[in-house]
């Protein structure tokens, strides 16, 4: 059994506190609705008093024991002068989170181990927030995103985390909180998002070499079209690394005075080959390698043009090229079971 669930499954009896708070942190947060849009109010959001604000409260009494034992009047002014500031602090670190909404925009895919951005929206339509700070609740506080709100308006920030496997992932719970204006105390929210996001098969790197493309039966009687001057028919956009006597100068000369660019000939070529970038092409690797060598295959034959397919066991995926194919090929990739 590997090391790290040889200690998941003795961590209670290594470390029962922190296995207790674990347990009671996750019993709580499924009591909270998952949702893309939070609205701060009293009832979500908590306040405790931060380090400093607790040396302020032992400062606060302090100074309270000495002006009564001494009978000092400027003690009685000071201590609760400090004591009245301390709590106005309390209600504006408060308030600056209180009617704050914050909406989540759908995450875009991402590859194992590639950090997912999450970008949120924070807006307010009272007075303006400061020093509002967000991060993902297993995340450490040097990775909280600071950000202010002006009044009335709206403001972006980005969470990120690094999800570490293929698949279909929830969001990780966020936390936003504050301490704005003093430090004496923290506010603080937890918001679970509902959105999902898709996360990719890590690719391979370097990656290995294409398996070898096949002339496909179907397309070798028609992609060849001669044309009665011999020449083959059909001209594409001109393509980085394209060789010179490729380009078709006349055609080029017009699209040029037109604004236009230059155009190559297309000989079908690639056209009359497919490749296939099989499960079967990656055999001796464990699975989940095999899906990172075809996820790096995948970028690959389109960074080049290639038509491709894809076959995985119980899925087929016909050559083509382009965007949508290329996240369709990587969308098999990461929901195949």
């Amino acid at each position: 059994m590997p090391a790290a669930a040889l200690r998941a499954r003795f961590q209670p009896l290594l470390h029962p506190v922190v296995a207790t708070r674990q347990r009671f942190r996750a019993w709580w947060q499924q009591r909270l609705p998952r949702t893309d849009t939070q609205v701060l109010t009293q009832r979500n959001i908590y306040i405790l008093p931060s380090r400093a604000g607790l040396m302020f409260g032992a400062t606060v009494i302090v100074l309270l024991l000495a002006s009564i034992n001494y009978q000092l009047n400027l003690g009685y002014v000071l201590t609760f002068l400090l004591a009245g500031s301390g709590l106005v602090s309390m209600h504006l670190t408060h308030n600056t989170l209180r009617g704050l909404t914050l909406q989540l925009r759908p995450p875009k895919p991402s590859f194992a181990g590639s950090p997912v951005v999450m970008d949120v929206t924070l807006g307010s339509t009272g007075p303006a927030r400061y020093g509002i700070g967000l991060r993902t609740e297993s995340g450490s506080a040097d990775s909280l995103t600071w950000i202010n709100v002006e009044a009335g308006g709206q403001a972006h920030a980005q969470v990120s985390f690094v999800p570490l496997r293929r698949g279909l992932h929830a969001m990780p719970v966020l936390t936003v909180e504050t301490r704005f204006p003093l430090g004496l105390f923290r506010a603080w929210s937890v918001w679970r998002p509902a959105a999902t996001v898709l996360v990719y098969p890590q690719p391979e790197h370097p990656p290995a070499p294409l398996p070898p493309s096949h002339t496909s039966p179907s397309d070798t009687a028609t992609a060849r079209r001669v044309s009665d001057g011999g020449e083959v028919e059909g001209i594409r956009n001109y393509r980085r690394g394209d060789p010179l006597k490729l380009v078709v100068w006349k055609k080029a000369a017009r699209y040029l005075e037109t604004g236009g660019d230059l155009v190559s000939r297309d000989t079908s070529t690639a056209a009359r080959h497919e490749l296939w970038l099989d499960w079967q092409h990656c055999a001796g690797l464990p699975p989940e390698e095999r899906l990172s060598r075809l996820a790096a295959w995948v970028q690959v034959a389109e960074r080049g043009h290639a038509r491709h397919g894809l076959r995985l066991p119980g899925l087929e995926i016909p050559p083509a090229h382009g965007e949508d194919h290329q996240r369709r090929c990587l969308e098999g990739l990461a929901l195949w079971q």
